[in-house]
C-alpha cells in the first residue's frame, strides 16, 4: 500500500521559514515524478513545484527563489524548503506522485496546514 505523508507544517510571520516532508513508503521513490500542491481557502488547488525523476525542477512564478524542491531517494522523503514566507502563502500544501511525467497523479497525501502570519 503507497502512503505519502507531509509534515512540516505549522505556524510561521511573515518573513519565516518551513521545511516540509514528504515521507512515502510502498513506492520506488525514484522512478515517480514528485510535486507539492497547495489549497488555500476558497481556491483551486495549484502546483508549486515539481522534481522529477531525472532531477529536473519547476517552480510557480510566486515562489521563484523562495523555496526549494528537493528529494532524498535513499529515505524515500520529497523535501520543500520555504523562506520569507507570505501570507499569501497560507494554504494546506500537499505533496503527489507520479509515474508518467504528464497527467493525473497516481498518490496523494493528506495536506499539511501553512499559516503566514502578517
Amino acid at each position: 500500500q503507497v502512503q505519502l505523508v507531509e509534515s512540516g507544517g505549522g505556524l510561521v510571520q511573515a518573513g519565516g521559514s518551513l521545511r516540509l516532508s514528504c515521507a512515502s513508503s510502498g513506492l520506488t521513490f525514484r522512478s515517480f515524478h514528485m510535486s507539492w500542491y497547495r489549497q488555500a481557502p476558497g481556491k483551486e488547488r495549484e502546483l508549486v513545484a515539481s522534481i522529477s525523476s531525472g532531477g529536473s525542477t519547476y517552480y510557480v512564478d510566486s515562489v521563484k527563489g523562495r523555496f526549494t524542491i528537493s528529494s532524498d531517494n535513499a529515505k524515500n522523503t520529497l523535501y520543500l524548503e520555504m523562506n520569507s514566507l507570505k501570507p499569501e502563502d497560507t494554504a494546506v500544501y500537499y505533496c503527489a506522485a507520479r509515474r508518467r511525467l504528464t497527467g493525473k497523479y497516481d498518490y496523494w497525501g493528506q495536506g499539511t496546514q501553512i499559516t503566514v502570519s502578517s
